[in-house]
């Protein structure tokens, strides 16, 4: 099934190669079709408003008839994430120890894998709350490094809630056979953690389901881009999430302009061959270096024209 006819699109890449114009291509070359299309940047450098020229933040904006976007604020959702937390364990903990849970859950704000796991929440919930409303939503995400660490986390919070779960549900039937005869008490940080464990699991049905998501990675016809690429790809088939699709940007055009032009083909037309040789198995989409940046609804327009031209690059 191609790629561009799934509801759900995660565009990644390494920074710089143009993830979010190809994203923003994509979107608008789904709205025109006349697809109700959603465009989600969750790159903290947000690019989708600078390519549309308008302002787009944490709210849905509408682009086109057809076309609405949003930018979701990594730092902004951490700390929407953290004060959720404090409410869910808000009355299970003593109130004389509230005030170092608290600021143990302040520190844990600047910990490795926190934005991550805020930004997958908001994630997950755009893509259950507004699915019904459009026909395709599009991601842009941050650069490879951030989009493997956002899209595992389904599998390995999974785990780790499970083990957790199991560790409570032990601890509530000693607790429960030692102190209360037997009758059951309510545990809300184990309803808790359950709503947690539902709901990474529908995350990961989703993200795992060929027919409604897909993965496009971008890359430039260069050496780092190829050896990140093929390593994104590699880790992401761990975790069953399987990248099709490549878009090889900015590859130069035919026309003969020197010895300098003349000797950065030739260095390309190598690495193309590395990249056809290296991808035999994927879909391989080639956009042309433009001799101008994409500013324009019109030149972003010109862009997606390449998306379905496969392979015509010599």
């Amino acid at each position: 099934m191609d790629v561009f006819n799934k509801k759900i699109i995660f565009v990644g890449g390494k920074g710089g190669v143009g993830k979010s114009t190809s994203s923003a291509a994509i979107a608008l070359q789904c709205a025109n079709k006349g697809d109700k299309t959603l465009l989600i940047s969750t790159d903290p450098a947000h690019n989708v408003g600078h390519i549309f020229n308008l302002e787009v933040g944490g709210k849905i904006s509408k682009v086109t008839a057809n076309l609405d976007a949003l930018e979701i604020d990594p730092e902004r959702e951490t700390d929407e994430y953290i004060k959720t937390v404090k409410a869910n364990i808000k009355g299970t903990v003593q109130p004389t120890m509230m005030e170092e849970v608290y600021r143990q859950l302040d520190t844990a704000k600047a910990s490795p894998g926190a934005d991550e796991a805020a930004l997958f929440d908001k994630l997950i919930s755009v893509i259950i709350e507004e699915s019904a409303s459009y026909d395709k939503i599009v991601f842009d995400t941050a650069p490879t490094g951030h989009t493997i660490r956002l899209l595992s986390l389904p599998e390995l919070m999974g785990v780790w809630i499970e083990g957790l779960l199991q560790k409570r549900d032990k601890t509530n039937e000693t607790y429960t056979r030692l102190l209360h005869d037997g009758e059951k008490v309510d545990d809300p940080i184990f309803d808790v953690l359950l709503e947690r464990k539902n709901k990474f699991q529908q995350a990961r049905d989703i993200m795992l389901d060929g027919n409604k998501t897909g993965f496009i990675f971008v890359l430039n016809p260069e050496r780092l881009p190829i050896i990140e690429t093929k390593n994104a790809i590699d880790m992401l088939d761990q975790y069953h999430l399987h990248v099709q699709t490549l878009i090889i940007n900015r590859v130069l055009p035919d026309e003969d302009e020197g010895s300098f032009f003349k000797q950065r083909k030739t260095y390309e037309a190598n690495y193309l061959k590395e990249i056809k040789e290296t991808f035999h198995d994927k879909q391989l989409i080639f956009i042309p270096f433009f001799p101008y940046d994409i500013t324009t609804q019109d030149q972003l327009e010109n862009f997606s024209t390449y998306l379905h031209k496969e392979d015509e690059v010599r």
